[in-house]
């Protein structure tokens, strides 16, 4: 039997099977998002600072990671991108992975990233001139 006729008589079951892991991640993620909306970072107190910036005054590439969920989820993608502009291309990268990696599940085949050591350093390397930049004096449009 070959695979495509294998998968259109598999029970329905067995699609939701595949789906758990996919589910799982995204409910979590979708309950993150949630404490973080209803929880404003915006108010002093209800999340720890950032070790680096209270200590050397600098900002890391995650700073102001807390108030770009809030404002992306409050629908204020202006001030989401203004908070950290790179965690906002993280939720949309997510975003479409998630979707590939449900798409290829309930096809059922295993998602496989290919990420090549490449591809890791010009990670780095992106996330390193972002926080150059943002300790910058010109790049004050880029702080939380």
């Amino acid at each position: 039997m070959d695979p495509e006729s294998q998968r259109a008589t598999s029970p329905p079951g067995s699609v939701v099977r595949r789906l758990a892991v996919p589910g799982g991640v995204l409910a979590a993620v979708a309950g993150a998002f949630a404490y973080v909306a209803a929880v404003d970072p915006n108010e002093p107190g209800h999340y720890p600072a950032c070790p680096l910036f209270q200590y050397a005054g600098v900002y890391c590439p995650g700073c102001g990671g807390l108030r770009s969920a809030h404002a992306f989820v409050h629908g204020d993608f202006a001030a989401a991108l203004q908070a950290n502009a790179v965690a906002v291309v993280a939720y949309f990268v997510f975003a479409v992975l998630w979707i590939v990696w449900a798409v290829r599940s309930v096809r059922g085949r295993p998602l496989s990233l290919d990420l090549r050591t490449v591809h890791l350093w010009g990670l780095g390397a992106l996330l390193l001139v972002f926080t150059v930049v943002r300790n910058l004096p010109f790049g004050g449009w880029l702080h939380p």
